[in-house]
């Protein structure tokens, strides 16, 4: 009998081990970080996501995690001619099962002083990816467009930076967000904020933080210093939901500290700078996706992926429009609003510039040698 390799290429359709080999691998390689969390949790695990979790929940997913992740390589290496995507998603649950798997003792009293955020990437990819892919795979804009596409590990590199480096974007946003917020306070708006009820500030503070963050877009378009930063996030062909993750260090530094100052010189509670941070977590993700249903009726209201992609388009009558993220009304007031009817973006990416390929290029603005 030939070996797998003389075969050719085997089928990702779903019933020939692909999809369920992938769904082992990544939830193996969830579980094996997630029990280092447990192992070391002072080097990485975020004292605020520890906080809120309640560790009975967390080891329950957990346990199912593994058992699912077995489920799910066992059944790949039984459908699939080439045995090494079920070989490393069993070989990634079995390493989790060895660490001591869902048993593993918590620590009490952690001690911190530096620490990466896994927890905050193994919740948030988990979370994101099981909520994404399957909407994308059941309502897809591009059917053709795979879930590793080209380029695919480089945003996945973004997303896991700007997760596990969450304790220094947090000293860089917070800080600086705070004391401004301080110099910008007015006591008397303050007062009438705090005085409203939650319903009614949390629109208020969707408007106020989508205000601030049009202008931060818009200057990050405009002034060359800062477009060099922000067209990284605009040098992607592809759009899905983790290409909003490709976002330079610079750019979420600069958006988040300025939406969180005028967030908190407004004195909105905490309740609602919770649900806003939340809300837009879910809708930053969620407008990038490779996702086709119109919205027709949210359109004029709310921004949709149809909205956002034409921010992204390779097309000269989208250039420089639709910078808010949230609220469509206000590119309408400020004249840069842009959506033909009933028509999506032929494609994305930069008009007339190139920028370098690769998260360590993109990250060190080099330039790519490959584009001369």
């Amino acid at each position: 009998m030939p070996p797998p390799s003389a075969l050719g290429p085997e089928p990702r359709s779903f019933g020939y081990g692909w999809i369920s080999g992938m769904l082992g691998l990544f939830l193996g390689s969830a579980s094996l970080l997630a029990v280092l969390c447990f192992h070391f949790p002072e080097l990485f695990t975020t004292p605020e996501l520890r906080a809120v979790l309640p560790l009975p929940w967390v080891r329950r997913s957990l346990a199912a995690s593994i058992a699912l992740a077995f489920v799910l390589a066992a059944l790949s290496l039984a459908l699939r001619r080439r045995k090494l995507l079920g070989s490393a998603g069993l070989a990634t649950a079995l390493l989790a099962v060895l660490l001591g798997g869902a048993g593993v003792p918590a620590t009490e009293g952690v001690q911190q002083t530096v620490f990466l955020g896994l927890d905050w990437f193994v919740l948030s990819a988990l979370l994101t990816a099981l909520v994404f892919v399957p909407l994308e795979r059941a309502f897809p804009l591009r059917p053709e467009q795979r879930v590793l596409r080209d380029e695919w590990a480089t945003d996945l590199k973004w997303f896991t930076a700007s997760h596990l480096l969450v304790q220094l974007l947090g000293l860089l946003v917070v800080m600086p967000a705070t004391q401004l917020a301080r110099w910008l306070s007015i006591p008397a708006l303050r007062e009438g904020i705090a005085a409203l009820p939650l319903v009614a500030q949390l629109p208020i503070s969707l408007l106020v933080a989508d205000l601030v963050q049009y202008g931060v877009h818009r200057a990050f378009h405009r002034v060359p210093s800062l477009w060099r930063f922000h067209r990284v996030h605009h040098a992607s062909t592809a759009m899905d939901w983790l290409a909003g993750s490709r976002l330079h260090l610079v750019d979420i530094v600069a958006t988040r500290g300025a939406v969180l100052a005028a967030l908190l010189a407004c004195g909105f509670s905490t309740a609602t700078l919770g649900i806003y941070l939340a809300w837009v977590g879910f809708h930053a993700v969620f407008v990038h996706a490779n996702f086709a249903p119109r919205l027709a009726w949210l359109e004029p209201w709310l921004a949709t992926p149809r909205y956002h992609h034409w921010h992204h388009a390779a097309d000269e009558a989208a250039r420089d429009k639709n910078f808010a993220i949230h609220l469509p009304c206000i590119d309408a007031l400020f004249g840069t609003r842009y959506l033909p009817p009933n028509a999506w973006p032929q494609g994305y990416g930069l008009l007339g510039e190139a920028a370098p390929r690769g998260f360590w290029r993109q990250l060190l603005l080099l330039r790519d040698p490959r584009r001369g």
